[in-house]
């Protein structure tokens, strides 16, 4: 009889393997479950050799190996898979047994899995987990939400195998009810996608536009990741473009320029749109990824489409004052891009009484995430003085930042818009900031146009907010009006 494992994990691929070893590393018993049963042994014939990790071959066994109330951690393709395992799970459990989904499941998916489970007397936690093979194996960020009473029963697991801030904090803490955790995930998702294609931008900028070579901006990005630019995904990218093949050609170069997704971006931006907020540069952050898989299309239309004729001679610095511009430039950019997704994890946590942490947020993505960087502990400042912090960019410290780096900001969009370089996030970045400052948009046209076609009224400046009215603009059309409005 195999002794009792504090915790159990299915499906063996890169994550669930390293979380896996994590769990032993710090002093866990684990089961271990996988569908294609041969990975299961392979795993305990190396890997997991001389380890606290037992296999089993079917899922009747796996939960009866485990200690009561049972935790069960699944690390499984999101979608009809996780139901399935869940069905499977099922006749074998007991009342109060805790389900864990360490998976990029859509939060609908685990609001509806939290309530139907809790429904049936178990426990459901769906948990963000970040840091990819690395974060899994040496500590990720987690970001757990679901039933209330199964967090004190997994969190000195979670906590344990979680990354540490340089504070030594773990980068895991509560989210909320039901679908929080994976709703943060989600966000977390949307700023890493926005993140990377505004570095990849300021890559284009130094490589078509200053015509530098993979050494000049893997010295550049080097230098940027030791200032306030310092995160992960810069230190990548220098490290990606000092990659050199067995024959001296650099590997970046050798990479079609079409990208995948895998689809939280796309999540991330519909949700913004159902809770109505602009979340422009993440949303372009995804298209541009669209773009760039229609590489044949680009190549067919590069051949009919023209550009500016002017040609960039530089102001003789040697580039160093554009660079200066592109650094400040992607710094403002970059709040401007945590600044869309933290208001979209304000309106979601309004509309679903989660009473998000925001300051517990920021500072659970320190480490172990992609998006990790020095600048969360200052976001996670900003919230400790004010919680209830409707936009970033109006915390002082940001506010003061911003109003000076949005001068290189307009410069380096300038550029990218007059020699025809594809900016879409810089550019995003430029127009939210002056859509936020604008007191007085163009919209009342809008309104006007909307009311004219389709009385769909409007309110006016001259009266209280939320009464509405409508203008017979032609003189035919009458008083009936559109019961359809929406802010």
């Amino acid at each position: 009889m195999y002794n009792m494992k504090q915790i159990g994990l299915a499906g063996l691929a890169v994550m669930g393997e390293n979380l896996v070893l994590n769990m032993a590393d710090k002093g866990f018993s684990v089961a271990v479950y996988n569908r294609t049963t041969s990975k299961v042994d392979a795993f305990l014939a190396g890997r997991a050799k001389g380890k606290t990790i037992s296999g089993f071959h079917t899922v009747k066994d796996f939960v009866a190996a485990i200690e009561r109330p049972r935790k069960i951690m699944m690390m499984l393709r999101a979608g009809e898979a996780v139901d399935q395992f869940i069905g499977q799970l099922l006749p074998y459990l007991s009342p109060g047994d805790i389900i864990i989904d360490g998976g990029n499941s859509n939060y609908h998916d685990t609001i509806r899995r939290t309530r139907d489970l809790e429904e049936k007397g178990f426990l459901f936690i769906g948990t963000g987990v970040s840091g990819g093979e690395e974060g899994a194996l040496k500590g990720p960020s987690i970001m757990p939400g679901g039933s209330a009473a199964a967090w004190p029963q997994v969190k000195p697991i979670f906590t344990a195998i979680a990354a540490r801030a340089k504070d030594n904090q773990p980068c895991c803490a509560w989210m909320g009810s039901d679908g929080a955790g994976h709703f943060v995930k989600m966000v977390h998702n949307g700023i890493e996608y926005g993140d990377m294609q505004l570095i990849c931008e300021a890559y284009q900028v130094m490589r078509d536009l200053l015509g530098m070579d993979t050494a000049a901006m893997h010295k550049v990005f080097s230098r940027w990741n030791e200032g306030d630019l310092q995160s992960y995904l810069v230190e990548i990218t220098a490290s990606i473009l000092d990659h050199l093949e067995e024959e001296g050609v650099q590997t970046i170069d050798l990479i079609l320029d079409a990208a995948g997704q895998k689809g939280t971006g796309k999540w991330t931006v519909n949700a913004a749109l159902d809770y109505g907020v602009p979340l422009s540069l993440i949303s372009e952050s995804v298209f541009a990824r669209c773009i760039s898989a229609q590489k044949e299309l680009r190549g067919q239309a590069a051949l009919i489409l023209a550009g500016p004729t002017s040609v960039f001679i530089g102001d003789g610095t040697g580039n160093e004052k554009v660079l200066r511009h592109l650094e400040s430039a992607l710094y403002c950019a970059k709040i401007v891009s945590y600044t869309q997704g933290f208001s979209l994890l304000h309106e979601a946590s309004q509309a679903f009484g989660w009473d998000l942490d925001f300051a517990a947020i920021a500072r659970s993505w320190r480490g172990g995430c992609i998006i990790r960087s020095v600048f969360l502990d200052r976001i996670a400042a900003a919230y400790q003085h004010d919680a209830s912090l409707a936009n970033l960019l109006l915390a002082p410290s940001f506010a003061e930042e911003v109003n000076v780096a949005q001068d290189d900001l307009r410069a380096v969009v300038g550029l990218t818009a007059g020699y025809g370089i594809a900016a879409p996030c810089l550019s995003a970045a430029l127009s939210y900031y002056d859509g936020l400052r604008t007191k007085r948009l163009a919209a009342n046209l809008l309104q006007a146009q909307r009311d004219y076609f389709g009385a769909h009224t409007y309110e006016r400046i001259d009266r209280p907010r939320g009464d509405f009215f409508h203008t017979d603009w032609t003189g035919s059309g009458g008083a009936t009006t559109s019961t359809a409005y929406t802010r």
